[in-house]
């Protein structure tokens, strides 16, 4: 079994303010720069093998303090940035609410089912977060691998490795700078694993 250590990014200050992230690029806080210290002395008492991160900059920034605390390069992945949300990025959840009122009640109560032209949805997220996550376990057999992302690629991986139903996605969003083990069975070579479908 390959064991997972999915942690993710410290705050922002968009975080704080409540407006979605998706692939903008905004860097920790410096709460969130404090919260990375402290996730990144739990990571490196797993004692990894390896660190993988999104390249966006609050997970590159987490990641560099867990690279620091553990000794070990970091990996980019861009596989494991968040979901592209197109242009809810950088709005405030009430300016969605009130512009998207129907889009974004389905975001809430059925996220699998939204579609939008501009943004991916879910099953574009978890095709690419599970090829990602398919080729590392790969290369890391029987290893502990790092792996610094987002809330969504977070409970994916959950999802689709630790048997949590797929409707109760939001009741697995991680907090800013958690830490969650999940262990992997070994990928044989051959093709990845078979998504939920569309």
């Amino acid at each position: 079994m390959t064991k997972l250590a999915l942690v993710r990014h410290g705050e922002t200050d968009w975080n704080v303010e409540g407006r979605y992230q998706g692939q903008a690029d905004p860097p920790l806080n410096e709460h969130g720069r404090a919260q990375a210290r402290a996730a990144a002395q739990k990571a490196a008492a797993l004692h990894p093998d390896a660190i993988y991160s999104s390249p966006l900059k609050r997970a590159w920034e987490t990641a560099l303090a867990i690279s620091q605390a553990a000794g070990l390069p970091v990996i980019p992945e861009p596989r494991l940035k968040e979901i592209n949300q197109g242009c809810w990025e950088g709005m405030l959840v009430t300016d969605i609410r009130r512009q998207f009122p129907e889009e974004f009640r389905i975001w809430l109560e059925r996220p699998w089912d939204l579609e939008m032209p501009d943004r991916e949805s879910l099953h574009d997220l978890e095709r690419r977060v599970l090829e990602a996550v398919w080729e590392i376990v790969g290369r890391h057999p029987g290893e502990t691998v790092v792996l610094v992302t987002h809330k969504l690629p977070i409970a994916i991986v959950k999802i689709d490795y630790a048997g949590v139903p797929r409707e109760k996605i939001w009741d697995i969003i991680p907090l800013n700078a958690d830490l969650a083990i999940v262990e992997v069975k070994d990928t044989p070579h051959g093709d990845p694993p078979e998504t939920g479908g569309d």
